[in-house]
């Protein structure tokens, strides 16, 4: 499907999940004179009446009025040219629903989600032919209702989706959506190989979200930490291990490169961690269930990620019983 115009005064983007990333994404986009339709939740009604504020080291802007809709009232939403989806996996059962009412017939869906397999599960819903990954490097937190704090990093390395994720050539629908978020003031990279970029990500993902709950902590108190860097290293050796079974080979001194960039980063709480703090549920089967499984079925043992998931998932149900307690 190659149905794009290369000119974008008429195309269309929605923002399913209007969020730290998600928010940020469809301000900038807007801002970049695309048009962008916001579906919302819980900041239906604020956004819609005070619009979005974005605080970033590129500049801080507000967006006084933005085409804004309930999940609650999804009809009123137009179908769109790009459905980027920036929700919570956790939250991915809504899609199965409303997606295919979202996406114009010549449309594409961009999964900006963190974790594994999502585009497999969004490609049965769409068609493989129709959905890109967007793999991002962007430090955003929601610091209260429509307003989004970009605290650092602004790449998004996006890939072409194919069944059994097989590498494919750059599309010129992934070109010229990745020109447009070049023009919102996000660095793009374009990659054939959209698992190897997965694989690259959870390097990073899996440890320190999962540690950030584990340990209560945040980036720069685990990485201060020798013993708690260590465990990083561990997890990051096991990660690279799970890959190489699936045919993603991760060169040698990719963990180090790694640890030096993240040690550059102002100190933050993973999306893992601000879940867990806010009585959410966490990422835990996408970002970390799916890649121990898939370690599982290649027969390699992985004992660090499995006692990660393990703790998470007792955690995850704790905080809930605790919270319908309290």
């Amino acid at each position: 499907m190659e149905a794009f115009s290369d000119d974008n005064s008429d195309r269309s983007y929605a923002i399913i999940g209007t969020g730290a990333l998600g928010g940020l994404c469809g301000a900038r986009l807007q801002k970049a004179g695309l048009k962008v339709h916001f579906l919302l939740n819980r900041d239906y009604h604020h956004v819609r009446q005070h619009g979005l504020v974005i605080e970033s080291p590129s500049g801080d802007f507000k967006l006084s009025h933005v085409q804004a809709y309930s999940s609650q009232r999804l009809p009123e939403m137009p179908r769109c040219d790009v459905v980027v989806i920036a929700l919570k996996t956790t939250q991915n059962d809504w899609l199965q629903w409303r997606l295919p009412d979202l996406l114009k017939p010549d449309g594409v869906v961009l999964v900006l989600q963190n974790g594994l397999g999502m585009e497999a599960d969004i490609a049965r819903l769409v068609g493989s032919d129709r959905v890109i990954g967007g793999i991002c490097f962007i430090c955003s937190t929601k610091v209260a209702p429509g307003h989004i704090r970009h605290i650092d990093y602004d790449l998004i390395t996006l890939a072409d989706y194919a069944p059994d994720y097989q590498a494919v050539g750059i599309s010129d629908r992934a070109r010229q959506i990745g020109s447009e978020f070049e023009q919102a003031g996000f660095l793009v990279s374009l990659t054939e190989d959209l698992l190897l970029a997965r694989w690259q990500k959870l390097v990073c993902n899996i440890p320190f979200n999962g540690l950030s709950v584990v340990l209560s902590a945040t980036t720069s108190q685990i990485m201060a930490d020798p013993y708690a860097r260590n465990l990083v290293e561990q997890i990051m050796q096991e990660v690279v291990a799970i890959a190489a079974t699936q045919g993603c080979n991760i060169p040698p001194d990719y963990i180090q490169k790694r640890l030096h960039y993240i040690a550059q980063i102002q100190s933050f709480r993973t999306s893992m961690k601000m879940d867990y703090d806010a009585r959410q549920p966490m990422e835990i089967e996408a970002m970390i269930g799916n890649p121990l499984r898939v370690a599982q079925k290649a027969g390699i043992l992985v004992p660090q990620i499995a006692m990660l998931y393990q703790q998470l998932k007792f955690l995850d149900v704790y905080d809930r019983i605790a919270a319908l307690a309290g």
